[in-house]
């Protein structure tokens, strides 16, 4: 991932943020990915760690109409997906699947703290305040289908080295960068 889209990421995220009027911890720790695919626009995150300790974590997310989080699952970590501004679409499998489509298998899922019959594969769409609680191993896939989308976390411990497992073998979660312009931030794979 070039470092110019990296600081045009992080100046459109920081601009939302203001927009919506999040404000930001002083020394926000920074995670821009294209989960090494290099298409940042179609498959690509910006994330804030707001806070990382040993029991929990928390996360603020940007991204844009047409941005895609890869369908992925963590073994250990559970985790609340909050659309916060916008609209967030999600897909979800109890596990891993063949390919990331439809079935007609339904499994329980919490939506807004009740339960909600989910079907493998087919859209959940979130509305700016709900969530979805993802226990560990339930494989998930997101996307805005608004124009832009702050999306909040807040999960048990969060380990992006070691409990990340993508559907395809080719996504890596952190992107290597290329060094085309100065650094308006600095990213916590740095």
């Amino acid at each position: 991932m070039k470092r110019s889209e990296i600081n045009r990421a992080f100046h459109e995220a920081s601009d939302c943020f203001a927009k919506q009027g999040w404000a930001l911890p002083p020394r926000p720790r920074w995670d821009i990915t294209d989960f090494g695919l290099g298409d940042f626009r179609r498959c690509g995150l910006t994330l804030v760690n707001l806070a990382t300790e040993p029991e929990y974590c928390e996360k603020l997310m940007y991204a844009r109409r047409g941005q895609i989080t890869p369908c992925h699952a963590h073994q250990k970590k559970k985790e609340d997906i909050i659309c916060r501004v916008g609209e967030l679409s999600l897909r979800l499998w109890p596990t891993k699947p063949a390919s990331a489509g439809e079935s007609t298998e339904t499994f329980p899922v919490r939506v807004d703290g009740e339960v909600y019959a989910a079907t493998a594969g087919k859209l959940l769409v979130l509305f700016a305040g709900s969530r979805v609680t993802l226990p560990p191993g339930l494989w998930h896939e997101f996307f805005p289908t608004s124009e832009e989308c702050i999306i909040g976390e807040v999960s048990t411990a969060n380990d992006d080295l070691r409990d990340n497992f993508f559907l395809d073998a080719e996504i890596g979660r952190f992107s290597t960068i290329e060094e085309d312009a100065p650094a308006h931030v600095r990213l916590v794979s740095e």
